[in-house]
């Protein structure tokens, strides 16, 4: 079982999130820069989020996203469930299933079996279980090499 790096980033941010305090912001630029990923990538994690009422999303020059509910009231398989829109575990799981043997194989029934077992298990968990402290936090690492002209890949 493995998470896309979508539903990744999604549970990071929602982590992130739930150690600012009540009504606090945070931005995309922040949060990418905390964690060392993408902005564009970060920002349709974001507006995913946003859309399936997850975080709340604040326009304007002062604006940015919080939660949109309390940590305790985020459900982790409500999340995964949203954010991982597939689970083709194996080709037999795919709509375009070319496999041989889908008729009379069992290997599909072990499968399913244990992926409901996976997001059940997030299923008994919310955000305020995993929730950590906002220490842990730390302002990402500066540059040890800043640059002294122009970047060399982009002149080409």
């Amino acid at each position: 079982m493995r998470l896309t790096k979508f539903t990744d980033y999604s549970l990071r941010v929602l982590l992130y999130a739930a150690t600012l305090k009540a009504g606090e912001l945070t931005t995309i630029e922040e949060t990418a820069k905390l964690y060392g990923i993408s902005r564009a990538h970060l920002k349709k994690v974001v507006l995913q989020l946003i859309h399936e009422g997850f975080l709340e999303g604040v326009r304007g020059r002062s604006g940015g996203f919080r939660l949109a509910r309390a940590p305790g009231e985020i459900n982790l398989g409500q999340v995964v469930r949203r954010m991982e829109p597939e689970f083709a575990l194996a080709e037999c799981f795919a709509p375009d299933n070319a496999c041989r043997v889908t008729k009379g194989c069992r290997l599909p029934i072990v499968l399913n079996l244990a992926l409901t077992n996976f997001l059940n298990t997030f299923d008994d968990f919310t955000l305020a279980d995993v929730a950590i402290s906002p220490r842990y936090f730390e302002a990402p690492p500066q540059d040890q090499y800043p640059r002294r002209g122009p970047n060399l890949v982009d002149a080409v």
